[in-house]
């Protein structure tokens, strides 16, 4: 009888000792080989084509240089057959979750779960199906099921000037109207679409089909 080769994973998180305990636990695990560890999102990218592990398990704040998410998407979004990203974090605000998804994730785990969910999220990652921490997936249904926003005509301007990576001086001059008015409809804006940050506006917006 032939036995299952084991999921093939590297693991990218910029804390050396989360890493390793990371790697410690992950160790115990018969069925997972951890086949390369990063600590950048670069790093990750390039050990992702160079190792081509089944399953990237991805920090989303890496400190300097590309985030999780800017990494996901490299690795999703690669030539061949790309290997199925796996997002282990603290962060669950529904922009967070957003962006990593749009980037090509496979789930979303907190790290706050037991060690069997770890193992069985990453066994899910790497058939390709989706695993979800229940927070999480609570906030995804609840987005879901929520009515989309109404922005007001000036709004989706602004929003589509921000999906082009204008500041808010370049779209006061782009729009004929003062920063100031640009910070207060941005202001609205956050609060509409749910996210404190001008990347989880434009992540939601293009989520929910607001941006063309």
């Amino acid at each position: 009888m032939t036995s299952t080769p084991p999921v093939r994973l590297l693991v990218c998180d910029d804390h050396v000792v989360v890493r390793a305990g990371l790697l410690a636990l992950l160790g115990s695990a018969p069925d997972i080989e951890v086949v390369g560890e990063a600590g950048t999102g670069e790093e990750a990218v390039a050990l992702a084509a160079k190792l081509t592990p089944d399953v990237v398990l991805m920090d989303l704040q890496l400190g300097e240089g590309i985030d999780g998410v800017e990494a996901t998407r490299r690795i999703a979004s690669s030539s061949g057959t790309p290997p199925h990203v796996l997002v282990l974090t603290t962060y669950d605000t529904d922009a967070d979750i957003t962006r990593a998804i749009e980037a090509g994730a496979t789930g979303y785990l907190l790290k706050a779960e037991r060690p069997e969910e770890l193992f069985s999220a990453i066994h899910a990652a790497s058939q390709g199906r989706t695993a979800l921490s229940p927070p999480v997936a609570s906030r995804v249904m609840a987005r879901m099921r929520a009515p989309h926003p109404t922005l007001t005509d000036r709004e989706r301007d602004i929003l589509g000037q921000l999906s082009q990576g204008l500041g808010n001086r370049e779209i006061a001059r782009a729009l004929f109207i003062s920063e100031a008015t640009v910070k207060t409809h941005l202001g609205r804006i956050y609060d509409k679409l749910g996210v404190d940050t001008r990347a989880g506006a434009v992540a939601v917006a293009k989520e929910q089909r607001l941006l063309p």
